[in-house]
């Protein structure tokens, strides 16, 4: 683990810094310096997560989570639907969440350096609220770019995660929450399942809920004809059978939250929540829902976010979908699903 230093900073350890409003976010990590050996590589009782953010004490705390919103140029209306997406970043800013974590697809082409700086425009207001904003990989950042350069124009557009492609945020004491890429092995022998396992097999006793976000689903409605290209993959099947083994022995209860699939969906398997949030403004999909699907409502399209209350050792999770996307500054929500996961229940 590194420690994450503003630019031009000199690099030294020191006491994890602290912000007032409305959460704080601290960068916990080791500095490796000089051939010394990284702390991370001295596995200890439990594992630190690379960043934590401090909702208020002993409160109920709110996080929000979606992805797929390609950001891009507001004349292009087919690939995104900038009407939505603003109004959804709107929304999300008046919720004010302790923590943002986005699951991948946030620009149309991460090749594309106009897209990012559409995100960082539309996006301001999260800076300006001081909101925790957490990502993680999806295809199309490395769309139109060697994937040397994509990496660098999404660290330079997300330097608060200090280019990792998988990392790891304690909310709290009771939620972390694991960014995992899907653009790279997560099969048994590879460096981010070992990472993974790392952080699972040595969590904090106090843990009780873990989040894994990412991009492309492990579990979803199976599709026929061009929309089975979405389909879960080998990749993620590998995973979700890791998972399983884990979520039967481990007290924490486990919400997996992919995108990619530009709609909603809810499952429960192997005792894990599986949600599919891909509606933050990409062009919408529609999708055949298997019966196994929590969500059968024929609504569509499905631009929404997820949001998600810790309560003690109770996690709500919320869907809102925008209604009036059709309307030229949308603002209508509604509350299409809903449910609840209890440690021990």
């Amino acid at each position: 683990m590194r420690l994450v230093l503003p630019a031009g900073a000199v690099a030294k350890h020191r006491a994890p810094r602290r912000f007032t409003r409305p959460a704080a976010l601290v960068f916990v990590a080791a500095l490796a310096i000089g051939g010394l050996r990284p702390l991370s590589a001295q596995v200890p009782a439990t594992v630190a997560a690379d960043f934590r953010v401090d909702p208020a004490p002993n409160e109920p705390f709110r996080f929000v989570a979606y992805g797929d919103m390609r950001f891009t140029a507001t004349s292009e209306t087919d690939a995104s639907h900038p009407n939505a997406r603003q109004a959804l970043v709107a929304r999300v800013t008046a919720d004010a969440p302790a923590a943002i974590f986005l699951n991948g697809d946030t620009v149309w082409h991460g090749g594309v350096l106009n897209d990012y700086a559409v995100m960082q425009a539309e996006t301001q207001v999260w800076r300006d609220a001081h909101l925790p904003v957490f990502p993680a990989l999806g295809n199309y950042e490395f769309s139109e770019c060697a994937e040397k350069q994509c990496l660098a124009n999404w660290t330079n557009a997300y330097p608060q995660v200090g280019g990792r492609r998988w990392y790891s945020v304690d909310v709290g004491s009771r939620l972390r929450a694991i960014a995992l890429d899907t653009d790279t092995a997560l099969e048994d022998g590879s460096p981010q399942r070992a990472w993974l396992a790392a952080e699972l097999d040595h969590l904090p006793p106090t843990v009780d809920f873990v989040f894994i976000y990412l991009h492309h689903p492990l579990v979803a409605d199976l599709q026929g004809g061009f929309s089975a290209s979405h389909n879960p993959r080998s990749n993620e099947l590998a995973l979700a059978a890791y998972l399983k083994g884990f979520a039967a022995r481990s007290h924490a209860r486990l919400i997996v939250c992919s995108g990619h699939i530009h709609n909603y969906e809810r499952h429960t398997q192997d005792g894990i929540l599986y949600l599919v949030s891909g509606g933050g403004g990409a062009h919408p999909v529609p999708v055949a829902r298997d019966e196994g699907d929590a969500f059968q409502n024929p609504l569509f399209p499905n631009f929404h976010y997820l949001r998600f209350t810790v309560d003690g050792q109770s996690l709500r999770g919320e869907m809102y979908r925008l209604e009036d996307y059709g309307s030229a500054s949308p603002h209508t929500y509604a509350l299409r699903d809903s449910f609840e996961i209890r440690v021990g229940g």
